[in-house]
Order: structure tokens, then sequence, then C-alpha cells
């Protein structure tokens, strides 16, 4: 099949607004597990989406991957063609990045990164998933508070979208659960790197929505150098004093737990 794409692949907007479109008693089925809000029907055509991997995959396989990714097992991609680049290889290994149309049509999207949500609620999803070295009191507390309070129902999403945790982003969720950044600073330190989102195949369906367009081949001497550029650039921005000095009005881990802050409170939405 041909490897181009129509330029409209732009203009899809996932947007938290868009209403829900009962197609059929199995999506009537679906709202029923309270696919609401942010979890959004989707009625437009294709997404280009890229993965970047050691081989090539012609046909994802739903039910594979890894338990300990950010968001579950699930196909993870991004719509940046560069930041698949630099995923495929490591320090001494070429990769590829594999290219993808997604048809999105009546399948549902779980956006982190809409209104409704906060980065507690992306931290949760973290939680669960991945392993945080939590040995203290404190951050085992908070990690216990933060899954009953900021939890979200994504295992019946078709299709999820968020912040990649890579391994600095990581970093800092940890420093937050140990009390030595503000929700504040974990806030800006999200949007260091120019990370970007990633978007996840979690649903059968989606998996069935997924067509292969071709792999193209990524030299590690090429995209190792600018992967660890990016993560360098975060933790220099993470550690400038002047742009991270601390507020005396932060909120920090103790202070959620104290308080008992939850999803609605205005200081963790303005």
């Amino acid at each position: 099949m041909a490897g181009t794409f129509p330029e409209e692949h732009a203009t899809l907007i996932l947007a938290a607004a868009r209403p829900w479109f009962s197609r059929s008693a199995y999506y009537s089925h679906r709202r029923s597990f309270g696919i609401i809000h942010s979890k959004e029907r989707v009625n437009m055509s294709k997404l280009m989406l890229y993965h970047g991997s050691d081989k090539r995959i012609e046909q994802p396989v739903f039910g594979a991957g890894n338990l300990r990714n950010d968001y579950g097992r699930g196909f993870y991609c991004t719509e940046h063609i560069n930041m698949a680049n630099e995923w495929a290889v490591e320090r001494d290994r070429d990769g590829f990045t594999n290219c993808y149309h997604l048809n999105t049509s009546g399948l549902s999207v779980l956006n982190l990164n809409t209104s409704e949500y906060t980065i507690l609620h992306w931290l949760a999803v973290l939680l669960e998933n991945r392993v945080f070295d939590l040995a203290a009191p404190l951050p085992l507390e908070a990690r216990e508070y933060l899954l009953a309070t900021f939890s979200v129902d994504y295992e019946n999403a078709d299709i999820m979208r968020g912040y990649r945790a890579d391994d600095s982003y990581f970093s800092f969720a940890q420093d937050f659960l140990n009390g030595l950044i503000s929700f504040q600073q974990l806030s800006r330190a999200m949007y260091l790197g120019n990370l970007g989102e990633q978007i996840v195949l979690k649903s059968e369906a989606a998996f069935d929505s997924i067509e292969f367009v071709s792999a193209n081949p990524v030299a590690a001497s090429e995209w190792f150098p600018l992967r660890e550029a990016r993560d360098s650039q975060a933790r220099r921005q993470y550690f400038d004093v002047e742009r991270n000095r601390r507020s005396p009005e932060d909120l920090y881990i103790l202070h959620i737990l104290d308080e008992r802050i939850g999803p609605h409170d205005p200081r963790i939405r303005s």
C-alpha cells in the first residue's frame, strides 16, 4: 500500500468536551463501565502514529507488552517521528521506527492531559504500574493516598493519551513523593525537555484498527545522542534554582496528605 497520508490528519483534535456518540448497543454497554468525560468517542478518520523498536512490527499483538509500562500493558506510540526515532535505539543498538495509520472512528480515548485530570491523576496511574523506590513512611503513605483519591478508571478505554515517564521525568515524580519538590514544581517539570505525549492502544478494538505502513531503519549513532541530550536538558532545567524557586503557596505531598486534598481542590487546578 502507499505510504502517503492526507495532510488533514494534523487537524485531528481529541477535545475533552467532545460528546458521546452512541453507535451501537456495544458502545451503550461500554458506557455502563463509566467511560465518560475525557474518555472521548472519536468519529474521525485516521491518525498517523510512530513506534520505535529494535525490530519491524507489522502487526502489533493485543495482550503483549510489559505490564510495568507507564499505563500498563498496551502498544505505545507517538505522533512525533523524531521522538519515535529516539525511542527506537540504545547506545550500541540501531532500531526501526514503525509507522501506522490508526482508524479512530468509534474508539474511546482517555486523555490524561485534559482539564478533567491533574498531574496527580497521571502519577496515580504510574504508581499503579511502574515500580518506585518508596522505602520511607512518607512516600508509602503518599502512594496509598494517591491511589485511593486520584485513581483513574482507564482499563475500559480503547486508547490513552498522556505524558511519557522517561528516566528524568520518573525521577521528578519520585522526588515529589519523597517530599523534595512541590506539586507546582512537579507540574512545571513535566514541560521540560519537550517530551510530548504518548498514545497507547489498550483494547482489542484499537489493535484491530491499526494498519502498518512502513518500518524505517534508525541509526543509534545519530539518534541516541539526541535522546541523551533531551534528558540532560530536562535535568539541567529541573536543577535551575531560579526557574524552580519554591513559593510560600507551594503544596508539598505532606500538605496534600494532612489536608486531604482531593481532585477538585482549586489549589491543584490553578
